[in-house]
């Protein structure tokens, strides 16, 4: 990037948020793509001037109309661009040459068509830059800012319905699913008065948006539509700058599956990457994924409650057993804690209503209903004694009946005045203007209380982010200098070594003297290896003897590996062959780096044999981190209490292996773009104390 990534994302107030507004390509029919944001922008009352450019007319839609871009009274702040592909990259000479700082491309027919259309895209994008003029798409739906009437879109959403007030803002690479979102968001009552599309990306990226919808003071949840991420550096900072400002940010990724990943690429040109190392980057910065529409509004809607638990804890009240074992079931599913209520408080509730259940959920009966005070008593009791951070009512119809509703309000009201602090969901039905009471007093509402489990999980998640402090430094590692071509084994290692990776006591051996010489000095057994640059997946030709028991068999294991390595790889170089220690007592893992095209280097951890090969048990981490992250990444595969000592197992020295995993990390982000990928496999993790080593070591070189 050319600009400090704050001042990159300020630079989009000209087109998010402009004082005057020029429309290139204007039409006097409201139905058309030229004609639709003028036509809108007029009704919603646009805050600022309004000027379309059309040379074949003088005025347009009731407004005067201006030949050209140079006869324009002032230089806008903001032009939108709706004239022919072939006419766009004089109009956006036109407008550099003006000085206007900010483009709204809404036509199509660039690099989401052609590789002719992707030069063109390009030659507007240099030319917007020359000036330093912001270029939004092309080949977008355009955006919509509400709270000043603002609607550089030819979106048909609005005309069944404009925004509503609220705090959530959208950013979505497409257009039809961006509006989508927005119009079920608005059909649900949840206010969304900030729409950006991005469309192809030849400038302004999701990244550049979600970053400055971060710094907008009217903007307090996020909400994001992505098919691939084209530009890391932006998309990360901005990440950064939500989660320190503590507005939540809940992601669509789509193109999880290689078919999806296809289906991406050719819709926007996008660079889909890797699912997992997508989902790592996204946990790093405390974004939640959605599944689903109904679940993205589920979160985003959730979230402008404002409050993100830390160490969050539900506490559930319902008339319904049944509903209280659904929402425990999903509460485990979703990794909400529902610990008990505390046991004299238990006895309180039953001393209220003998045959209530009081554990947590704590099922009040309908009983409770009929002796209306001890609804207020059950609440206060999960609150005060119970101290959960979140707090559900599961109230079904009751909370929806003519009867009942505006008292369970109040004695509602009563409970939030008295603890604030806390998250308070109902599950009930009831009709639009009684929801929106509820709504109105602080507390969410969803029919099914399953959906609203998963909002409550993403807000615990949040909190946990937003409360997290930083990690520690990455580990210093000498300046890594890498061979001009893939290297051996043995040669691997020791530049590995050279950063504090340790792997087993080995040496490499171009004779079967050496060989048994070698082997006499670690001690028996030891394994062998075929030692050859040419040779990587040493294993799949059977280059790899275990358990080498004398010197006799040191011999002939030698002779065997040379035969094998001529047999399968007639071709390859041999340099002789690896002989090590056997290492005996730990326990495998894989660790090891990758080069992701989007996000960079990325580390992965997990245990070795079948937890990688058919379970996989893995983890991802960009790189580079400190032994803290690394510690964390050990400790949450499913396999860790392997590592911790499980079923009367001696705990491995995680310290170690977090030290040897941070180093890693360093030296794949030292290696710069050749270093293609590390694979360290296994690698022992020795018992408490003892270490950690590699037993075998692959790098990967790609050319300068």
């Amino acid at each position: 990037m050319t600009a400090v990534p704050q001042a990159r994302f300020r630079s989009l107030t000209n087109l998010f948020a402009p004082r005057s507004v020029a429309v290139l390509g204007a039409s006097s029919d409201p139905g058309r793509i030229g004609g639709k944001p003028i036509a809108y922008m007029i009704k919603q009352k646009f805050q600022g001037a309004l000027y379309p450019v059309n040379p074949a007319r003088d005025e347009v839609q009731g407004l005067k109309s201006y030949k050209s871009v140079a006869d324009l009274p002032e230089v806008p702040d903001v032009a939108v661009v709706a004239v022919p592909a072939a006419f766009a990259p004089q109009a956006v000479a036109d407008l550099a040459a003006r000085g206007v700082k900010g483009c709204v491309m809404l036509t199509a027919g660039f690099a989401e068509v052609s590789e002719e259309g992707a030069a063109i895209q390009a030659g507007m994008v240099a030319t917007a830059k020359a000036a330093g003029m912001r270029l939004l798409g092309p080949n977008c739906l355009g955006l919509f800012n509400a709270g000043i009437g603002y609607y550089p879109t030819f979106t048909s959403s609005v005309e069944t319905g404009w925004p509503m007030p609220g705090r959530i803002g959208i950013a979505s690479q497409s257009g039809a699913y961006g509006t989508h979102l927005y119009t079920a968001a608005r059909n649900r009552g949840i206010g969304v008065p900030i729409c950006v599309t991005t469309g192809n990306e030849s400038d302004v990226t999701i990244g550049d948006v979600i970053g400055w919808l971060a710094e907008h003071d009217g903007t307090d949840v996020i909400a994001a539509y992505a098919e691939g991420i084209r530009e890391s550096e932006s998309f990360t900072t901005a990440l950064a700058a939500a989660r320190a400002a503590r507005k939540p940010v809940v992601l669509m990724k789509v193109g999880r599956s290689g078919l999806g990943a296809k289906a991406a690429a050719s819709h926007t040109a996008s660079n889909a990457g890797d699912d997992a190392v997508t989902d790592a980057v996204l946990a790093e910065y405390g974004v939640v994924r959605a599944r689903t529409t109904e679940e993205m509004l589920d979160i985003a809607h959730l979230a402008t409650r404002r409050i993100y638990p830390v160490g969050g804890t539900l506490g559930v009240m319902t008339v319904s057993g049944g509903a209280g074992v659904l929402i425990s079931d999903a509460a485990d599913a979703a990794g909400v804690a529902m610990p008990e209520m505390p046991a004299d408080a238990q006895e309180k509730l039953r001393g209220l209503i003998s045959f209530c259940a009081p554990r947590n959920p704590v099922d009040c009966t309908a009983q409770a209903f009929n002796e209306f005070p001890k609804v207020g008593l059950f609440l206060d009791s999960l609150c005060g004694d119970g101290g959960y951070s979140t707090v559900m009512g599961f109230f079904s119809q009751t909370g929806g009946a003519p009867s009942v509703w505006e008292k369970l309000r109040a004695t509602l009201r009563e409970t939030r005045d008295k603890y604030p602090d806390r998250l308070y969901v109902l599950s009930i039905l009831a009709d639009a203007e009684k929801t929106a009471a509820y709504e109105a007093d602080g507390f969410a509402v969803f029919e099914d209380p399953t959906r609203a489990v998963v909002a409550i999980a993403a807000m615990h998640r949040y909190g946990e982010a937003f409360a997290k402090a930083p990690g520690a430094a990455p580990p210093s590692v000498p300046a890594v200098i890498l061979p001009a071509a893939t290297p051996t084994e043995a040669e691997a290692k020791l530049l590995l070594a050279e950063a504090g990776i340790a792997s087993a006591p080995e040496r490499a051996c171009a004779s079967a003297d050496a060989a048994v010489a070698a082997a006499a000095a670690f001690g028996f057994p030891v394994v062998m290896k075929i030692l050859s640059p040419d040779i990587i997946h040493k294993s799949e030709i059977g280059g790899v003897l275990l358990g080498v028991g004398d010197a006799d068999a040191v011999r002939a294991g030698y002779a065997t590996l040379l035969d094998r390595a001529r047999a399968h790889a007639p071709g390859a170089r041999i340099e002789g062959v690896l002989v090590a220690k056997q290492l005996s007592g730990g326990t495998e893992c894989i660790m090891g780096t990758v080069r992701d095209p989007v996000f960079g280097p990325v580390a992965m951890f997990g245990l070795g044999g079948i937890f990688v090969e058919v379970m996989k048990d893995v983890v991802f981490h960009r790189c580079p981190f400190g032994p803290d992250v690394a510690e964390a990444m050990i400790r949450s595969i499913k396999g860790a209490p392997l590592l911790l000592g499980a079923r009367g197992r001696k705990p491995a020295d995680i310290a170690a292996l977090a030290a040897m995993l941070s180093r890693l990390s360093v030296f794949a982000a030292q290696g710069g773009p050749r270093l293609q990928s590390i694979d360290l496999n296994p690698v022992f993790a020795m018992p408490d104390g003892e270490g950690a080593f590699a037993a075998d070591a692959v790098l990967e070189i790609g050319d300068a």
